[in-house]
């Protein structure tokens, strides 16, 4: 009697057990279930005939000259692909504001949750892809940059199989600009200017050991692009013998700015710019020189966008992000082959990604590498990817050179 008793007993708690987890997953607590599902890596999602990808770009801003172009070559893409494809994608776009930091977290937080997103275009800089890592990856978002350089976002391991960059990184751009100044301008006197951000520094640190390494006479500059709009003390402190003054900025209005108020002051020193200063329409420092990602100048699909959404302009800062909206599109259509995706299989597809260079804007295919191999890491571009240099002639034209 006893022991039916305890049977009894023991059996009354496992149901009530039971009860208290049934209802901890009841009805009225359904409506979290989406923002979960959203958030994991394995989560399925109907493909259906609409596919969505985010776009995280700087469209309003000190950078909106750039990312309004990423925003515009993303969405020239998906134009493109919704013309010659029975399923559509569609775009949600993230307004990053950079150089504000904390829009990216927010934006990267939004794509997360937004359980319709497969796969990611951007951020483009350097540092929102620092701080926006932690939640596309908790997301299990694949991210594809058109812009992004800094060398430890690969190189460092830590992203491996979430970011990956059409363009190359920060030690390719770097020798490219230290050789480039050594030996065809010959220049021995240089200043750097870092914008005191984690793109420019490390760009910075780069061409400065090189230099020193080399003997030149290096000076080492610091200012804020994002906050100063009077650079006369900076110029004051650049000396009136420098050849060459190296500015990896990402504002190119205040690079304008800060090369008018140089030439004002009698100055003569040859500016030369990173890839973020790449803005015809704003940066126009004759004479300046400007380290460029790779692309197809002959692509008819530069003749097509300056006809259609450019407006006469090729808008060539933002066309990187073409190639990555490409490279996230195939990803998400050999994920839904089945008609359903995850997260998880998208980004899978994105690491195995294998562009011939007939179909590639870039002008050579595009695969990544899967080891850390310095300077190059998991999610970078295997070679031939390389930095070009242009040169503005004295009609603001943008001509390469090198």
């Amino acid at each position: 009697m006893r022991s039916r008793t305890g049977v009894i007993a023991a059996l009354l708690a496992l149901t009530a057990a039971f009860t208290i987890v049934a209802a901890a997953y009841a009805t009225p607590n359904r409506a979290a279930a989406p923002a979960a599902q959203a958030g994991s890596n394995a989560a399925l999602i109907k493909c259906g005939k609409t596919r969505t990808i985010g776009v995280a770009a700087p469209i309003t801003g000190p950078a909106a000259s750039l990312g309004v172009q990423q925003l515009a070559w993303a969405r020239f893409f998906v134009s493109r692909y919704n013309r010659s494809h029975k399923t559509k994608l569609s775009v949600v776009t993230g307004d990053t504001q950079l150089p504000d930091t904390a829009q990216a977290i927010q934006v990267a937080e939004r794509f997360a949750s937004n359980s319709k997103i497969l796969g990611v275009v951007g951020p483009a800089g350097s540092q929102e892809v620092q701080v926006s890592t932690a939640s596309l990856r908790s997301g299990g978002l694949g991210f594809v940059s058109g812009s992004a350089t800094r060398t430890s976002l690969t190189v460092d391991g830590t992203r491996a199989g979430f970011f990956f960059r059409v363009v190359p990184n920060d030690d390719q751009q770097g020798p490219r600009v230290a050789n480039w100044i050594r030996n065809q301008v010959k220049a021995t006197r240089v200043v750097i200017v870092d914008a005191q951000n984690t793109y420019s520094t490390g760009l910075s640190d780069t061409v400065e050991r090189l230099l020193k390494g080399a003997g030149l006479n290096v000076r080492r500059e610091s200012v804020s692009e994002a906050t100063v709009s009077d650079f006369s003390s900076l110029v004051a402190r650049i000396p009136a013998d420098t050849q060459v003054v190296y500015v990896p900025w990402q504002i190119s209005s205040k690079a304008q700015l800060f090369g008018e108020q140089l030439r004002a002051a009698g100055k003569q020193a040859r500016l030369f710019g990173s890839d973020g200063l790449f803005d015809p329409d704003n940066f126009k420092i004759p004479n300046s020189l400007i380290s460029f990602f790779p692309i197809d100048l002959k692509s008819k699909v530069i003749t097509a966008y300056r006809k259609g959404p450019g407006g006469g302009k090729s808008d060539l800062f933002g066309l990187p992000s073409y190639a990555a909206a490409d490279v996230v599109s195939r990803a998400i259509d050999k994920a839904c082959a089945n008609g359903t995706a995850t997260r998880a299989e998208v980004r899978g597809f994105i690491n195995r990604t294998n562009i011939p260079k007939s179909q590639s804007i870039l002008g050579f295919a595009v695969r990544f590498v899967h080891r850390i191999n310095a300077p190059l890491g998991p999610g970078d571009m295997e070679r031939p990817a390389d930095f070009g240099i242009y040169r503005i002639n004295n009609n603001g034209a943008y001509v390469r050179i090198g």
